[in-house]
């Protein structure tokens, strides 16, 4: 369990914060690039606590500014693309994408006021279909080239999701892997299922017998951030997920349109505020293309707004009649709705001073040691982990590894961790 003041550091993410003040110094997803098409209206958000504003200019130019004017505070989303940025309705201060206040129309001629203004500006940087952000201090790091911002766009699915919680209960959802066994389970002969081999989202599905114990689940911290094993033992196989925190707010699992080694799933949980989220998922497929009906099927799961019909509200549309033949939740067949409803309903903030974390738990409580030594790291004026600066570091992001598969019974997770290769040296093991 965490105290009281640890959760507290790890859930506030406001301007100011210890928490907000590490995740600033990161790159964060903050919009789908479909939000903002070419010509489009500004669009107005909230990030980190931050009300903002996003926008093109007429070059194309992607800007991100505080959401109220520098003069008056009336809100920029209204106000008109024009002139190389955006100008406020009110009294008309036209403002460009790094934040200088280009006129003042209400000035008298020749005023110089225009030059003394430096309006809330953060940069961004578009890539994948997706609009990253660095609000943070100074010169922003290295934007981290994963694999999935690697390959051609057809071999990539992205795609976002509303969620009423704080951030850190997502990712670390993410990183839970005992849970797949129970909450995502079909049952035998349900309707959900496309073959015996796969289940309702299309993955390999595992024959895991609830009555046999895991392995306990091991872990190590990497310069990414922590990489996690779990074995599970049948009566025929072993089969083993390696699954991974990336910091700060970043997983790397499997799933996603690939079949297991064939590409794997990430998935960005971005704070709007202390108590409501962003999921961004991007997924990959190393071999080829994507099937397009899988974008197409996995952006029903949400309206326009990006919004979930089964949502906490309506108790996630449960069905008790569904849950005797089909899912083991009886919410659907889409995983991210029976994720949402293990995340939300433990509520807005999760109380972890009164939780029992188990031994399938030691990547959870990794994550949660390196976040809190990168908000130390800050305070002490130092780069957390996971912030890129040499550009020669990019290739070692490649040694991110997710698997899903079977092995010989009796194999360990070291033998395992040796046999995929993975020998880059871990910086502490955890049981």
């Amino acid at each position: 369990m965490l105290k009281k003041e640890e959760n507290e550091l790890l859930t506030r993410v406001g301007p100011g914060t210890p928490g907000g003040e590490m995740l600033r110094r990161y790159w964060q997803p903050a919009a789908l690039s479909v939000e903002l098409p070419p010509g489009g209206p500004p669009v107005p958000l909230r990030l980190l606590g931050e009300g903002l504003v996003m926008f093109r200019d007429q070059e194309g130019r992607l800007g991100l500014l505080g959401l109220h004017c520098s003069h008056r505070g009336a809100d920029l989303s209204y106000g008109r693309l024009e002139d190389g940025g955006i100008r406020c309705l009110y009294h008309g201060w036209l403002y460009d994408v790094e934040g200088r206040c280009l006129e003042q129309p209400g000035e008298p001629a020749g005023s110089t006021f225009h030059d003394r203004i430096r309006h809330p500006a953060y940069r961004c940087h578009e890539v994948a279909g997706v609009i990253f952000t660095y609000m943070g201090p100074g010169e922003p790091p290295l934007f981290p080239n994963y694999e999935l911002f690697r390959v051609p766009d057809d071999n990539r699915w992205v795609h976002k999701q509303y969620h009423e919680c704080s951030y850190l209960q997502g990712n670390e959802g993410n990183i839970d892997s005992i849970h797949v066994r129970f909450l995502h389970r079909y049952l035998p002969g349900s309707r959900f299922r496309r073959s015996r081999e796969l289940d309702g989202e299309g993955r390999p599905a595992r024959p895991f017998d609830e009555s046999l114990p895991s392995s306990a689940s091991r872990c190590e911290e990497t310069h990414f951030g922590v990489r996690i094993y779990s074995l599970h033992d049948t009566h025929a196989a072993t089969y083993m997920r390696t699954t991974n925190f990336v910091i700060p707010l970043t997983c790397a699992v499997p799933g996603g349109p690939a079949p297991p080694g064939d590409g794997y799933l990430m998935n960005w949980h971005v704070p709007i505020d202390d108590t409501h989220h962003w999921r961004f998922s991007m997924a990959f497929k190393r071999s080829g293309p994507l099937d397009p009906n899988y974008a197409q099927a996995r952006a029903s799961v949400t309206d326009e707004t990006f919004r979930s019909p089964r949502n906490k509200a309506n108790r996630y549309l449960q069905d008790r009649e569904e849950q005797k033949h089909d899912t083991y939740a009886g919410m659907g067949p889409i995983f991210v709705v029976q994720d949402a409803f293990a995340t939300e309903t433990a509520g807005e903030i999760q109380d972890r001073s009164r939780e029992h974390l188990a031994a399938s738990d030691a990547g959870l409580a990794a994550a949660r040691r390196m976040m809190l030594r990168a908000i130390k790291d800050v305070q002490e004026d130092r780069d957390p982990p996971h912030v890129i600066r040499r550009p020669e570091d990019q290739d070692r992001l490649l040694e991110i590894s997710v698997t899903s598969e079977q092995v010989p019974v009796g194999t360990t997770w070291e033998q395992y961790r040796v046999q995929r290769g993975v020998t880059f040296g871990a910086i502490g093991i955890e049981d």
